[in-house]
């Protein structure tokens, strides 16, 4: 009697065991992600995201259909059409990439409440009250600070060489809107170019436009015509880099190494790495377990990552510093935003300052983002917050 116990109780086991072998590979036959770019892969920005999850779909051994990428899809109602278009085909998340795709994608997850909506760069996730939308960034403000010690390097070199004098070390920034992500990242930028290079000033001059490669390239001859001699951006396309191979002037990228076509002047880039994230929301997807609301990427997480450096274009010691400042970011001996380190209008910031920029500004009561020496940023949501002009930084036009 007991053997033939046992013996049924084996073939169930083995049903039940087939079962969920069977649900397994079934849930991740199925399984699609949609992803909205708002550009093609002549955007780095874009060629960014589309590279990252092309990269996971050979990690996790996902078929071609069950990876759709739309290209081209503007910040408009474009945005939800696409979404929808994903939908009709199957996708169990929709995953957009630029800051003003989220009111679109924000109307289409009302209305599909088993569909899971990531957004990298927005800002409204942690105030909707949508269990199936969620907000992604990364800490890029700690590799713009780091990529700004290139910087630095590279003004100390042209000073001891005599090129330039110490109170011409001017840098120019291209960026694209007056947003908080481009205020944290010109910031820090500077911020790790001045931690080198102490008598370093900036301008600024924005486009109005993530990705217009005549009015990058325009601004960044306009920043060199200023006397700006070395060129940093937060826009996307290759006319600043272009510009500054032309002239033969310093150049520190974003998204990507652009040394191909700039062999001469480019020196470092920093950029998000979206593979960890894609990876996280798929898996999270096909274990039935929930997605942050809001998740941050951190150099810890591999989500925060420098190019190579071009030693043809870098001043010598620049991998060295960058490794040490590494360190100390990881270890939390250092931060990007130390108050000790910067003025605003010749004060520091304090405990009364409050986040003032972007289209959202509810932080829960009592939120406090100045202490313990330094603010905090990227904390209380992933996307940047950072939102003051300090001193040493000129704004030559702000309609953007």
């Amino acid at each position: 009697m007991f053997k033939k116990t046992l013996a049924v109780l084996l073939v169930i086991a083995m049903a039940v065991g087939t079962l969920f072998a069977f649900t397994s590979c079934t849930t991740q036959d199925k399984f699609k992600i949609g992803v909205i770019c708002l550009h093609d892969r002549q955007s780095t920005y874009d060629n960014n995201f589309i590279t990252a999850v092309e990269n996971v779909k050979k990690a996790l051994n996902l078929e071609d259909d069950q990876v759709i990428v739309k290209t081209g899809i503007p910040e408009s109602n474009e945005c939800a059409v696409a979404a929808e278009e994903l939908i009709k085909e199957g996708c169990d998340i929709i995953f957009a990439d630029s800051f003003g795709h989220e009111e679109f994608l924000i109307d289409v997850a009302k209305k599909y409440p088993d569909v899971d909506f990531c957004h990298a760069t927005g800002t409204h996730a942690h105030t909707e009250g949508l269990a199936n939308f969620h907000n992604a960034f990364a800490a890029i403000y700690e590799g713009r600070y780091l990529a700004g010690i290139a910087a630095g390097l590279k003004l100390n070199e042209m000073i001891d060489a005599g090129t330039i004098t110490a109170d011409q070390a001017l840098i120019g920034y291209i960026g694209a809107f007056t947003y908080a992500e481009v205020i944290s990242g010109y910031t820090s930028f500077y911020l790790g170019a001045r931690s080198v290079c102490p008598t370093a000033t900036m301008k600024v001059q924005f486009t109005g436009s993530w990705y217009d490669e005549i009015a990058e390239k325009n601004a960044a001859n306009a920043l060199m015509d200023l006397g700006c001699v070395l060129i940093s951006q937060h826009a996307d396309s290759m006319g600043a880099p272009t510009a500054c191979e032309s002239r033969g002037v310093p150049n520190v990228s974003y998204n990507g190494s652009t040394v191909d076509s700039c062999p001469n002047t480019f020196i470092v880039a920093s950029r998000i790495n979206w593979e960890p994230y894609f990876k996280y929301i798929i898996e999270q997807k096909q274990a039935g377990k929930k997605i942050d609301t809001d998740w941050t990427g951190t150099i810890a997480t591999g989500s925060v990552v420098l190019t190579d450096i071009n030693n043809k274009a870098a001043a010598a010691g620049t991998k060295e510093a960058i490794d040490n400042a590494t360190a100390e970011l990881k270890a939390g001996t250092l931060h990007v935003y130390d108050i000790s380190k910067f003025t605003v209008e010749g004060k520091a910031l304090d405990e009364t300052h409050k986040p003032s920029e972007g289209t959202d500004n509810v932080f829960a009561e009592g939120t406090v983002i100045v202490k313990d020496g330094y603010f905090h940023e990227s904390e209380y949501r992933s996307a940047p917050y950072f939102d003051v002009t300090i001193d040493g930084i000129e704004l030559l036009n702000v309609k953007y």
